[in-house]
């Protein structure tokens, strides 16, 4: 990837609001269907243009060096020396199948050290190129930040491989103080964990290097700054370096608390904690009441809090069509009162999301899928794209559009397009929406043993050959769908427009026996949204008897 493509690929975070950003979900190999590890990533701003991003395998000469670019702005920030070998990284996974995910915590503010080289997503794409296993790209990023120092604010990172799982939280030591202190713990592989913008480890094992790491500087660099003054065995990484608020509690900790309720009824009795009531914490990872397959994780991601006591879709902020979003900003003041919008896991400000399936009884190339998928989680298709992947589909290719550049050739914006319809008649609308996603999502799930038996079988005649296989696979597979979601938009904008519904059978509309179009529906609105405007306008709008 030649360096201007680099500052393109690297400059699309923006700082808007990314405090409460992202979602990751992970799920242990023992806890999951088919003994997958699996873990889940939604990239959440409001500037993020959704592609699929690729660094093929390469080897470079002695000396040379790699630019590093803030991940959110672009800022140039440095070189560092060239690995002398990188490996195929697709998305947010690499050949051998490790996987990172990422949320931002923020944490203390005085810890940010701006004369850093490494920010934390350079930190993830650097370690994805270097590392054949989790452990190793653990080693690799505090390796980095230690040697260059940490650019970023508090981050927690989500990082697999085939076999394990693990959280690491990482936050720096103020500029001009190199490094950064951080706290990394192996998920249990009955387990599942999440973090949403919140550091999550509070107590952790001193002595236990197969299941926790960690800064050896981690505890008395906080005596040393007076965030801690107690004993080490009860030294809390996120109370310490991440003071609880309510915005941490009801923007972030409820995105936690919605995945785990939904996976164990007993952290149902958590929703005062989600709710910013209480302040005791949720545990950072959770035995689930039943094995979770693929599709489940990539549901948990579509999650808008219904049916909890966080449920938005019917108050007067959904509108007449049971919304559940708000545009931003998350929160607002009426006559100096403060108030707030719910942050569910489903956003519209979502660029791109996934659910990293990692399988350790297949060969690498095969048994690595990132199921990706562009815009709002809710309303997007999650397509396989297997890690040994050597081309990017047109549709999701950097430089096919951008965030201010439309493109109808664009997955991001056609998913857009569609998406910007559904928000203003939700109700209605989803359906269409979740019939196509199911349809096309259901038929990748059913055609996958069948593709990758053949690829099983391609690979034992040539590993490339298998490659290529599945490379022209997902590729097909996205341009059929993308294809297939710019119909819906067509077909969404047909049956709604200018707020009648078309009658339709079978997806084909309706006409007279005189072959005319037939007359459309005049649903208007529901009973409950009449009652609320009579109660703000009173008999303004009564029909009056005349009298004649």
């Amino acid at each position: 990837m030649t360096k201007k493509n680099l500052l393109a690929t690297l400059a699309l975070f923006l700082t808007i609001n990314c405090t409460f950003a992202c979602t990751n979900f992970l799920v242990g190999k023992k806890a999951s269907k088919d003994g997958s590890t699996l873990i889940s990533y939604a990239a959440d701003s409001f500037g993020l243009y959704g592609e699929l991003y690729h660094w093929p395998a390469k080897i470079y000469k002695s000396g040379e060096m790699l630019e590093v670019y803030e991940w959110d702005t672009g800022k140039y920030l440095g070189k560092i020396p060239q690995a002398s070998q990188t490996f195929n990284v697709i998305g947010n996974m690499n050949e051998y199948q490790v996987s990172i995910g990422e949320t931002t915590f923020g944490g203390r503010t005085e810890l940010v050290d701006t004369t850093g080289i490494i920010d934390y997503g350079s930190l993830i794409y650097i370690a994805l190129q270097r590392s054949k296993t989790a452990r190793e790209a653990i080693k690799i990023m505090t390796d980095l930040v230690f040697e260059y120092g940490y650019y970023s604010e508090g981050e927690s990172f989500s990082i697999a491989d085939p076999n394990e799982i693990w959280i690491m939280e990482m936050i720096g030591k103020g500029t001009g103080n190199k490094g950064a202190v951080w706290v990394a713990i192996r998920i249990p592989d009955d387990c599942v964990s999440a973090h949403a913008n919140h550091a999550r480890i509070h107590q952790f094992p001193l002595n236990d290097p197969e299941n926790c790491l960690y800064a050896p500087d981690v505890i008395s660099f906080a005596r040393e700054k007076g965030y801690f003054d107690g004993e080490d065995n009860n030294f809390s990484f996120s109370k310490a370096y991440a003071p609880l608020d309510f915005g941490a509690l009801r923007f972030c900790e409820a995105r936690v608390w919605s995945f785990f309720n939904h996976v164990n009824k007993d952290m149902a009795k958590y929703v005062t904690y989600a709710k910013g009531e209480t302040t005791s914490p949720m545990p950072l990872y959770i035995k689930p009441d039943r094995k979770i397959a693929i599709e489940d994780v990539q549901a948990y991601m579509r999650d808008h809090y219904e049916n909890t006591e966080l449920d938005w879709r019917f108050d007067v902020g959904a509108g007449p069509f049971n919304c559940p979003y708000r545009w931003s900003p998350l929160t607002w003041k009426v006559d100096s009162v403060e108030y707030f919008n719910e942050r569910p896991v489903a956003t519209q400000q979502t660029g791109f999301s996934f659910v990293a399936q990692m399988r350790s009884w297949l060969p690498n190339e095969i048994g690595g899928i990132l199921w990706f998928g562009v815009d709002d989680a809710a309303q997007n298709v999650y397509y396989p794209v297997y890690c040994g992947n050597t081309q990017v589909p047109e549709e999701m290719a950097v430089g096919n559009g951008d965030f201010v550049t439309f493109s109808w050739t664009s997955a991001f914006w056609i998913h857009n397009w569609v998406s910007n319809m559904v928000y203003s008649r939700y109700k209605d609308m989803i359906k269409d929406v979740k019939k196509l996603q199911t349809t096309l999502e259901t038929g990748f799930r059913d055609h996958q043993s069948e593709v990758e038996k053949e690829a099983g079988n391609l690979y034992k005649k040539k590993k490339a050959i298998a490659v290529n296989y599945l490379t022209n696979y997902t590729n097909s597979v996205v341009k059929d769908g993308v294809a297939q979601w710019k119909k819906l938009g067509e077909y969404l904008l047909v049956k709604y427009m200018d707020g009648v519904i078309k009658k339709e059978e079978n997806g084909i509309f309706k006409r007279n026996p005189y072959g005319k179009p037939a007359f459309p529906d005049r649903p208007g609105y529901s009973d409950e949204h009449y009652r609320r405007i009579i109660k703000e306008t009173g008999d303004r709008y009564k029909v009056l008897q005349i009298n004649k």
